[in-house]
């Protein structure tokens, strides 16, 4: 039978390095995302409680995406949080 070679262990960066690399987030970042989010929330519930007259009354249903999209952008921010 032949012998099986032993695999290469794939070269790692030490942990050290790799904490190094990132840094943590500006201050403003956590405030903006959450305020974003909630934003978006209540453009939402405005909407539905006035029945269309606020926050923009041309944009009629639209103000449903409006919202969803600014609350969207506090969550796409999530993923990019660092402590």
């Amino acid at each position: 039978m032949p012998e099986s070679k032993p695999r290469k262990k794939t070269e790692r960066r030490p942990q050290e390095t790799v904490a190094k690399d990132y840094k943590p987030n500006p201050v403003w970042y956590k405030p903006v995302m959450f305020g974003l989010m909630i934003i978006g929330l209540l453009w939402i519930i405005v909407f539905y409680i006035t029945q269309g007259v606020w926050p923009l009354p041309a944009a009629g249903s639209w103000n449903i995406l409006i919202g969803f999209g600014i609350a969207i952008v506090g969550f796409l921010m999530t993923t990019r949080w660092r402590s």
